[in-house]
């Protein structure tokens, strides 16, 4: 298929449409449940009050905002592929915005000093306690009346190309992390699948063995772990080697939404493989066990490091249904940064997947029953 043929094939799975629309016909269609902004996703976006407030401030001052990205589902209902910080920022301030878990509204926020307007502070949309906090009829006016644009991805689209979209646009921006992204994905494609992966994270033997400091925690770094962990203990070697030509943080998005689009999904042996391998690791070796050991003091020092998480992890979790025994374990995690095989492939200059068929291999084999 030529370049021309495969552009001209794409873009008729592409069914888009646009125009703008008044921020009050954005409040209008939320109030109606005409829109879903996944306020779910609201953990993985990390807009401060004060962003939140210069936000507000860019639309007082008729500030261009960028257009909303919608998919249009079946029921004609938008789903929000990117803008959500945006529109949920513009409700919160309004006083509709709502949790899906409790069905409740949040507090209306108060605005803080911005750059060019410095008397928002403490303003309100509407305080009836005290009217002089409150913005005035003209000024919720000035907002309800300001436009922004809306980018339509149609129904009759390719099923995938809303998630395409959504992991395009939110690779940068308020979103911190690739994990992030494909937590919000994972929302959309396969909410079980995600509630799955967040009870394994949420394991104590799991938690008590990776020690990982509050910033990767906020990041989700412990859910990438897990996802590491399902796609590659028992993934072909062959396959691992092929990572060597690919982006590993693309690999691990691309065999995630796999997953996710099966509908006879049973991930029973991966929860199996991977309460065994951190129930053993929490049992004998628990916070030490992904540290770099130095022989000199016969101690385990320093922070997480992800390759020893792939001997080890990946290692036990590929032989669960028969791992070592217990009494040996301490004895083989120690030995791992002696090996000629770790010791070469483990470096800062190492990148991904060029060091994982490697370090996998070795920890399939160091964590053999025998």
């Amino acid at each position: 298929m030529s370049l021309q043929e495969e552009i001209d094939k794409i873009r008729q799975e592409i069914k888009t449409d646009g125009y703008s629309m008044s921020i009050g016909e954005w409040i209008s269609i939320y109030k109606d449940a005409e829109i879903d902004i996944h306020p779910e996703f609201q953990r993985f976006f990390r807009w401060s009050d004060q962003q939140k407030s210069a936000f507000i401030e860019s639309i007082l001052l008729g500030i261009p905002i960028p257009p909303i990205f919608v998919s249009q589902r079946d029921d004609g209902v938008w789903d929000v592929v990117d803008g959500l910080q945006r529109l949920s920022t513009i409700y919160e301030f309004v006083g509709i915005l709502r949790l899906a878990e409790q069905d409740k509204k949040i507090s209306p926020l108060t605005l803080q000093k911005t750059s060019y307007l410095p008397s928002l502070y403490g303003k309100k949309w509407n305080d009836p306690n005290d009217p002089d906090n409150s913005l005035n009829q003209a000024q919720r006016l000035l907002i309800k009346r300001a436009k922004i644009a809306v980018n339509i991805v149609e129904k009759e689209s390719d099923v995938m190309i809303k998630y395409e979209l959504f992991q395009r646009l939110n690779t940068g921006g308020s979103i911190a992390t690739p994990q992030e992204v494909r937590n919000c994905i994972l929302l959309m494609l396969n909410k079980n699948l995600y509630e799955s992966m967040r009870s394994l994270a949420d394991r104590e033997s799991y938690k008590n063995c990776i020690a990982l400091s509050d910033r990767l925690y906020e990041e989700q770094y412990d859910m990438e772990l897990v996802l590491r962990f399902i796609i590659l203990f028992d993934q072909d070697l062959e396959m691992i080697k092929k990572l060597t030509q690919l982006d590993v943080r693309e690999f691990l998005t691309t065999k995630m939404r796999d997953m996710a689009l099966k509908k006879d999904l049973d991930i029973s042996h991966i929860e199996r493989a991977f309460d065994v391998t951190f129930n053993i690791l929490s049992e004998t070796i628990a916070d030490q066990c992904f540290k770099r050991y130095k022989p000199s003091s016969d101690k385990f020092a320093g922070g997480f490091l992800l390759s020893l998480y792939e001997v080890v992890a990946l290692g036990i979790g590929y032989n669960y249904q028969n791992p070592p025994p217990k009494d040996e374990i301490f004895n083989r995690v120690k030995s791992i940064q002696s090996d000629p095989v770790y010791q070469q492939w483990s470096g800062a200059g190492v990148n991904a997947g060029r060091r994982l068929p490697h370090l996998i291999s070795l920890g399939r084999n160091l964590f053999s029953p025998s």
